[in-house]
C-alpha cells in the first residue's frame, strides 16, 4: 500500500511541473524571445528557447514540424495578436512545445 501511495504522489507531482492548454497571443518579444499569452483570465508570459519545437496541426489531425523562422512570422503578424489561439506545453516558464493549427501554403 506505501509502494503504490508513494507511487501516486510521484505521479501527480510530475504531472504538476509540466502545464498544457490552449492560450491566446497577446504580444511576442522577437527581441527577448518572449511570448505574452492569456490563459484563461491570466497573463502569462513565458520564454521561448532552442529547444521548443514548432507544430503544425492541419484539419486531419496531421502534424508538421515548423521552424523557428516561420514560427517567428506568425507570431509577429499584427493581425494575429488576441486572434491567434493555440496550444502550448510549458515546464518552468519556458514553451517546450507550440502547437498551431496550420494552413496549406500558396
Amino acid at each position: 500500500m506505501r509502494k503504490l501511495l508513494s507511487s501516486l504522489i510521484c505521479v501527480f507531482a510530475m504531472a504538476g511541473l509540466v502545464v498544457a492548454g490552449e492560450v491566446t497571443l497577446l504580444k511576442f518579444n522577437k527581441d527577448k524571445k518572449e511570448v505574452t499569452v492569456k490563459d484563461g483570465d491570466a497573463e502569462k508570459t513565458y520564454k521561448i528557447t532552442d529547444k521548443t519545437k514548432f507544430v503544425g496541426v492541419d484539419k486531419d489531425g496531421t502534424t508538421k514540424d515548423i521552424s523557428y523562422d516561420d514560427a517567428v512570422k506568425g507570431l509577429s503578424n499584427p493581425k494575429a495578436e488576441g486572434r491567434l489561439k493555440f496550444d502550448v506545453t510549458v515546464k518552468d516558464g519556458e514553451i517546450t512545445e507550440a502547437k498551431v493549427k496550420a494552413r496549406k501554403g500558396k
